[in-house]
């Protein structure tokens, strides 16, 4: 059972209750990116089982005709038992998303897994015209490089700074540049895509300023993504101008992320206290 305070960031355990979530989403205007929560399986029978779980999904979207995606993280569904067990399931999954037109993202995990993400992503995004997309890191030095290489390629690139601790010879460590390599990263995007979509991943008003003033130079197409529970009020008046999707996360592993979530923001941890003291 979700804690009071944790159905702020995460919406409800199971399916039925993430796709009422969404159902409200879409009334006021914000479509939905469902993540079922899960990750780091090393037993394959775990791994087919959130497979399986993505594709039920997947028809239930279609089904209540919702205005929403899915997006899945490669450890979850085999990557740790090795890259055949996840491009297999990953096939299964992209093929019922172009069955039900539903569209799959691609999350992006530590540095090691880049590769492979990348590689999956970009042969599923050729072959079903855009269908997908993918998360890049600004934290990671080797990003410039990797969109450089996604310049033609159809689908969505999601720009995030990047949530993992990694080692300091493969990515900044200073905030100052992280939040530099970010902007940069996003101008170069929105100069260089000629057939993929800009997806900017960040609650900062500022750079949600910078993007809008892009969006004056340039014709690239674009849509802002935000998390559950994080400036909802600004969602909502986000989505009277612009394309908004709420990262949606749900399922019975929802304890770490929610902690995640507090963890890592000092405005989270407040409205996690407030929402105890009240």
């Amino acid at each position: 059972m979700l804690l009071p305070i944790a159905n702020n960031f995460v919406a409800a355990e199971d399916q039925p209750g993430a796709l009422s979530h969404i159902d409200t989403l879409n009334d006021d205007g914000i479509a939905g990116i469902l993540n079922l929560l899960g990750e780091h399986y090393d037993d394959p029978a775990d791994a087919a089982a959130d497979a399986d779980a993505y594709i039920e999904l997947i028809e239930a979207i279609d089904r209540h005709d919702l205005d929403c995606c899915v997006s899945v993280k490669p450890s979850q569904i085999g990557l740790d038992c090795g890259d055949d067990v996840f491009l297999t399931h990953l096939d299964r999954i992209v093929d019922a998303g172009t069955t039900h037109d539903v569209f799959v993202w691609i999350d992006m995990e530590d540095y090691t897994t880049t590769d492979v993400t990348l590689s999956a992503f970009e042969h599923h995004a050729r072959k079903t015209n855009g269908a997908v997309g993918v998360c890049v890191q600004a934290n990671l030095k080797r990003t410039r490089e990797d969109i450089e290489r996604l310049t033609d390629v159809p689908g969505k690139v999601r720009f995030v700074k990047g949530a993992y601790d990694e080692p300091k010879h493969v990515a900044y460590k200073k905030k100052s540049e992280v939040n530099e390599a970010y902007r940069d990263l996003i101008t170069y995007a929105f100069e260089s895509f000629t057939k993929g979509k800009v997806a900017v991943g960040s609650h900062d008003p500022e750079v949600i300023d910078y993007v809008e003033e892009l969006a004056r130079t340039y014709d690239t197409p674009y849509e802002f993504q935000l998390l559950m529970g994080v400036r909802e009020d600004a969602q909502r008046e986000l989505a009277t101008d612009h394309d908004v999707y709420q990262y949606v996360p749900y399922g019975p592993k929802w304890m770490s992320y929610f902690y995640r979530r507090v963890r890592e923001r000092k405005e989270n941890a407040l409205f996690a206290l407030r929402a105890v003291l009240s």
